[in-house]
């Protein structure tokens, strides 16, 4: 009997270290996601103030780079997510 609780204890404990690092780890994502957009963001607002004739293409690129963050990130915490439950 006391083997079994100890055990259950155990897994208990487990799962929830578990689940801590895993918020930690999708916070991370998060976090990383939103400072390289911001960098992009604010590096696109810099140059078009520089050469505000070329406000079309850097506002593009400046999508586009944003975009691949976006999709590295989804693609991370549903990797995350994914990892949990296996």
């Amino acid at each position: 009997m006391f083997n079994q609780v100890l055990t259950l204890a155990q897994e208990a404990a487990a799962i929830g270290i578990e689940g801590a690092g895993l918020g930690i780890g999708m916070g991370l994502i998060i976090i990383g996601a939103a400072m390289g957009i911001g960098r992009i963001g604010s590096s696109a607002v810099e140059s078009i103030a520089r050469q505000p004739e070329s406000s079309g293409q850097i506002g593009t690129n400046m999508l586009i780079a944003a975009a691949l963050v976006e999709g590295v990130t989804v693609i991370a915490l549903v990797l995350a997510l994914v990892l949990a439950f296996v």
